[in-house]
């Protein structure tokens, strides 16, 4: 499971945001949002900055927030008020593929 969370993370490019659902989604384990958080949380090398929670809010509290929105906006990411124009950056990944098919 850490690994699909992983390759799912490092497939959101610069200036794109995917939030802790559309990542448990994309790897494999709909529902598995605080798997995301506690992979994310371990994880070293990781574009965490990019995976935020439902609507584009950061979920993230004190200077770990001010830090993820400064990473986000000089990745070119636009916000709206608090939260990031989802609209306009959101990853749309593709179809996520079963194992053996």
């Amino acid at each position: 499971m850490r690994l699909q969370i992983e390759q799912a993370v490092r497939a959101i490019p610069r200036g794109k945001v995917s939030t802790y659902g559309g990542i448990a989604r994309a790897a494999g384990i709909p529902g598995a949002a605080r798997q995301v958080a506690a992979v994310l949380r371990r994880g070293f090398g990781l574009p965490w900055q990019r995976v935020l929670g439902a609507g584009g809010e950061i979920k993230l509290q004190g200077d770990s927030a001010v830090e993820q929105r400064l990473r986000l906006e000089a990745e070119g990411v636009r916000f709206r008020g608090r939260r990031v124009d989802m609209k306009a950056h959101e990853w749309k990944f593709g179809r996520a593929k079963r194992a053996g098919k």
